[in-house]
């Protein structure tokens, strides 16, 4: 049911302040988003030169920030790491300590200081001169002593913060944030980087369960429940019962699937068979069931259970020759949702 908004002078005001942190900084990703689209502020050439310079680099990218530019920076690094870019972050402070000896030839250096004056980034700045690493800069000052010495200047266009003093990074932060992760998804389109290459760096929780595949959670071997053509369905009934997936698969003499016996199957046989157990199996079963490859994922495998109404599947290999059983219960089992 959609809601209905208050009357402006019934909202509360901590309501009318979160709107107006919203608005704020809805105006920032505008804003940024504007500069993108602008062939004469330059923002979209210098955004795929970093791109370009990144994806050369043959070491990892370093992200370094101060305070909230820091935090950000952080969770830039993170999302690098885990869509294809290897990454991490150094604390300039600690660079200054000996940390600079974490950074490498090859590696390139991304660097986050809204003003771009930041203090504690001088020695990175001078470390990365020194001995030729890439810098890529995210700052909003073009001019600033991080925007001048880097060979790529990401010069967010400026916005207003959300605190209503100006002094609390808000949406700044966010606008550095958004194009940490426009920068992290275009790497990831330029490497090619699949589901496939995403589910080693996520094997853990909900999200490594929707990218596992089915070969990794079927049933097997003798758990499948199969029978030959020409069974009688006294066979049928007993193999379904024992196995307890509800179906049972009928293979020709080469092993291969021709149909599925299903308990709707039975139901609707009943109505009309006078001795349903003495039935050759091929007069009750359903030719050519549905069925799912080892290699589809987990979270398909659930889409298609849930768009086609049923709770079981019999997986098979390119020739149709049965290799596994997957249930309904076990996608949830594993938590795949």
């Amino acid at each position: 049911m959609k809601a209905t908004p208050l009357p402006h002078d019934q909202t509360p005001a901590s309501t009318l302040s979160a709107l107006r942190t919203l608005g704020l900084e809805r105006a920032g990703i505008a804003a940024l988003e504007s500069a993108l689209l602008e062939p004469a502020s330059g923002l979209a050439a210098r955004f795929d030169a970093a791109v370009a310079l990144i994806t050369r680099a043959t070491g990892r990218v370093i992200v370094t920030g101060m305070g909230k530019s820091g935090h950000v920076g952080r969770k830039i690094a993170a999302t690098l790491a885990s869509t294809g870019t290897p990454a991490y972050f150094v604390h300039p402070g600690e660079a200054s300590h000996g940390d600079l000896g974490m950074i490498q030839s090859g590696d390139a250096i991304l660097a986050l200081s809204w003003s771009g004056e930041t203090a504690e980034l001088a020695d990175i700045i001078t470390y990365s001169r020194r001995y030729g690493i890439a810098l890529v800069a995210l700052t909003s000052n073009a001019e600033s002593a991080l925007g001048r010495e880097a060979d790529v200047c990401l010069d967010l266009p400026k916005s207003e913060e959300a605190c209503p003093n100006g002094l609390a990074p808000t949406t700044s932060t966010t606008m550095q944030l958004v194009m940490g992760d426009a920068l992290a998804v275009a790497l990831l389109e330029a490497r090619g980087f699949t589901a496939q290459d995403f589910r080693q760096f996520h094997p853990g929780g909900k999200l490594g369960a929707n990218l596992s595949f089915v070969r990794d959670i079927m049933h097997k071997e003798e758990a499948i429940p199969l029978v030959p053509l020409g069974a009688r369905m006294e066979q049928a009934l007993i193999e379904m019962t024992g196995k307890r997936f509800g179906c049972v698969g009928v293979i020709d003499e080469a092993g291969l699937l021709v149909g599925i016996i299903t308990d709707g199957d039975l139901r609707r046989r009943m109505k009309v068979s006078h001795d349903l157990l003495a039935e050759p199996v091929e007069q009750v079963m359903t030719p050519r069931p549905m069925t799912i490859g080892p290699d589809t994922m987990a979270a398909e495998a659930l889409a298609l259970l849930n768009e086609t109404k049923r709770s079981v599947v019999l997986v098979v290999d390119g020739h149709l020759k049965p290799v596994g059983i997957v249930h309904l219960h076990d996608l949830y089992r594993v938590g795949v949702a």
